[in-house]
């Protein structure tokens, strides 16, 4: 039996299912928040933008991004500075008016599938158009495969037992308490293994206390990360130190470890592919909008561009 008490109740993470998650192909609706990331991660130096007591003046091809654009923007791009922010928050906006610059140039108009805006629809086709990019065959995702099969591994799996002292994560003193406690139990546990089914109705936050803290067998994926680095690296039997995690300090007792096994190629074949393809068309869509700035007058903000497209 799982643990109940996932992220949203405030426990382990425990009883979800873990999922293969492989690159998606090239997404649809959130095409305009992938470009400016491809262009973002090309190696480009941060942009710099002209120094003003409120907001830069940014012109593309003489037209302007203006401050409450730049403004609205900033809740996309978290930062550590209000500075960084803008930065990222006018590159992403100087991205976006140079392909629509070129949409308009080329007249493109695309009907916008289910969930998706009249701009993200044309900055697709834009992209479709103007870049053609090699799709990953069979022979280079068996090659891929090949040289890299200590990567396509089942997820190991282990039955475990745990006790969950809970405080919260922003509370050093509750935390330095909650530490000694869960030291005092695991002095006890060591000394009475078969006391932890007793000790974990007596003092487990997680609903699995009414199972002797069993969580059942539990996969990579399935607890929030934190617990999964420590759990996943403790050997067979009691821990040798409480784990800390968002939720408090956990006392585990490690049942049985599976061992992950070689998955054959047949079964990654879908993801390797999706893999493939989408570091193409990142490195693509950058090299692309590289050329745009290359090609464009833009005042106020450096961005690094090219004279002409890169794209070969």
């Amino acid at each position: 039996m799982h643990c109940e008490c996932g992220e949203d109740t405030g426990g382990c993470g425990g009883g979800r299912r873990a999922e293969f998650e492989a690159p998606a192909e090239t997404r649809r609706c959130e095409v305009l928040a992938d470009t400016e990331q491809a262009a973002a991660g090309s190696g480009a130096p941060e942009p710099k933008v002209s120094r003003d007591p409120q907001w830069p003046r940014i012109r593309v091809n003489g037209v302007e991004v203006s401050p409450q654009a730049i403004a609205q923007e900033l809740q996309y791009h978290p930062a550590n500075s209000r500075d960084e922010a803008a930065h990222r928050a006018a590159r992403a906006l100087v991205v976006r008016e140079l392909l629509q610059q070129r949409i308009a140039a080329l007249g493109l108009v695309m009907p916008p599938d289910a969930g998706e805006s009249g701009e993200e629809a044309a900055t697709r086709r834009l992209i479709e158009q103007e870049i053609p990019l090699p799709r990953a065959d069979e022979a280079a995702c068996r090659q891929y495969y090949e040289s890299n099969r200590q990567h396509f591994f089942s997820a190991p799996l282990l039955a475990l037992r745990h006790i969950l002292l809970a405080c919260p994560a922003d509370d050093a003193e509750a935390r330095s308490h909650r530490r000694g406690q869960a030291e005092h139990l695991l002095a006890q546990l060591a000394a009475e293994p078969e006391r932890f089914a007793e000790l974990a109705l007596r003092h487990s936050d997680c609903p699995s206390r009414a199972q002797g803290g069993a969580l059942g067998q539990i996969s990579q994926g399935q607890t929030v990360p934190e617990f999964e680095r420590q759990v996943f690296r403790q050997l067979l039997g009691l821990g040798a130190y409480p784990l800390e995690s968002r939720y408090g300090y956990h006392l585990v007792q490690v049942d049985q470890r599976i061992e992950g096994r070689p998955l054959p190629y047949e079964a990654v074949a879908g993801s390797i592919r999706d893999e493939l393809n989408q570091r193409v068309w990142r490195v693509g869509v950058a090299q692309y909008i590289q050329g745009l700035v290359g090609a464009a007058t833009i005042e106020g903000i450096q961005l690094q561009g090219a004279a002409t497209p890169l794209l070969q």
